[in-house]
């Protein structure tokens, strides 16, 4: 990787981790740089996930104040998380890449849906003695975005997002704080799994961590002032790109 290669990888570092902070689907920004520049599709997606994990870092300490009261829940559900990110990062390394081609696009549909629909849904779904920790399919579910995320884990906040809204009785910011915790649970995870077994391009994992920290830094301060409303907006417009992006490269 050249010099400039490498510039123009950080930049995309510093947008994909202020999209991940405030949404999630940076992964959409890196991955496609990564392969232009020649880098085999899964050594970029190992890299790629390698080299955002500091900006996932940031994105979650820039959220510390929604994080307030949530870590015993953070801990159940990053336990869900990180089997799934080990399960997922053993299936990119051992799996067709085509496997979840037609899944994925209909997975992130969904949770636009569940985004948009999520206060009405929530309001007729409240119970009076709610589970805190959103109960035993919280937990599948939030299982099964991390067997998603150590795959491949473009979108994987709008399906976080969509999963969490549905099930906790929580505001969208809070709800936000927590994705970023679990979407770092995720990467770190498959980080450290791909450490271990996969080919890595450190050059691309240097650019996108440079880049991504401070995105993710800066996505934090700006994701925190965004209205509830244009937030699910913008949460809903990212995932569609996401789909057609998935669905038509």
């Amino acid at each position: 990787m050249t010099p400039l290669e490498a510039l123009a990888v950080c930049a995309a570092g510093v947008g994909a981790g202020a999209i991940n902070a405030v949404v999630g689907s940076g992964s959409l920004i890196t991955f496609p740089t990564l392969v232009a520049f020649g880098v085999p599709p899964v050594v970029a997606n190992v890299s790629n996930n390698i080299g955002l994990v500091p900006g996932s870092f940031t994105g979650a300490y820039g959220y510390r104040k929604e994080l307030t009261g949530q870590r015993s829940r953070l801990i159940r559900l990053g336990a869900a998380s990180m089997l799934g990110a080990a399960l997922g990062g053993l299936l990119l390394i051992n799996l067709d890449p085509g496997v979840f081609q037609v899944v994925v696009p209909i997975l992130i549909g969904l949770a636009c849906v569940l985004v948009i629909i999520q206060p009405w849904l929530s309001k007729r779904m409240a119970a009076p003695h709610a589970h805190p920790h959103g109960g035993p399919w919280l937990w599948l579910a939030v299982f099964g975005a991390g067997i998603y995320g150590g795959y491949f884990g473009a979108a994987q906040g709008v399906l976080l997002i969509g999963i969490l809204g549905l099930m906790l009785d929580e505001g969208l910011q809070r709800v936000n704080a927590a994705k970023n915790v679990l979407s770092l649970v995720v990467n770190f995870t498959a980080a450290v799994l791909f450490l271990i077994i996969a080919e890595i391009d450190w050059w691309a994992v240097g650019a996108i961590a440079i880049g991504s920290m401070i995105g993710g830094f800066v996505g934090a301060k700006v994701g925190r002032r965004i209205p509830a409303p244009v937030l699910r907006g913008i949460i809903v417009c990212v995932g569609l790109t996401a789909i057609i992006k998935l669905v038509y490269g």
